[in-house]
């Protein structure tokens, strides 16, 4: 197994010194999805839910959340995020979330897109509880990363 970056020689947890790697070019996508019935569904595509409009607001809530990834996660970096684009979409059985997110930089951004996903799957939760406290945030994952040392990845 290789060494966790995130853990020092004395097994304690640490910062990664990236102060030494060039920045470059990098991006990631994550998904995520909220399974819901057709009735609850149909609610929140409406845009007619008694908190608003479910996608636009589930949307900036995976921005705002992308731009505060390094608060959330302790040894994340604070980024200079150069754009976060988060897209709610229906989908048989739900909502499909996408967060994409992008930066120049001596460190990955996978970890905003997938605090912009998970967020945004939170946020589709909690407007549409009112009339469905059964649905399920599933499928939360890395779709894809480029650019940095261990080069491009995409989920098989």
């Amino acid at each position: 197994m290789s060494k966790l970056t995130h853990i020092d020689d004395q097994g304690r947890a640490r910062m990664v010194d990236v102060s030494d790697k060039p920045a470059t070019a990098r991006e990631a996508v994550a998904t995520g999805f909220v399974r819901m019935s057709a009735e609850t569904l149909a609610l929140a595509v409406s845009g007619s839910g008694r908190k608003g409009d479910v996608r636009a607001v589930a949307e900036l809530a995976g921005v705002m959340a992308a731009k505060q990834t390094s608060n959330l996660i302790p040894l994340c970096h604070p980024l200079a995020l150069s754009k976060v684009v988060v897209e709610v979409e229906p989908a048989e059985g739900g909502l499909a979330v996408t967060a994409r997110v992008k930066t120049t930089g001596p460190t990955g951004v996978e970890m905003e897109a997938l605090t912009a996903a998970s967020i945004a799957c939170l946020t589709i939760y909690d407007m549409l509880k009112a009339a469905e406290k059964g649905m399920v945030i599933e499928a939360v994952r890395l779709l894809e990363k480029t650019g940095g040392k261990s080069g491009d990845w995409k989920a098989d």
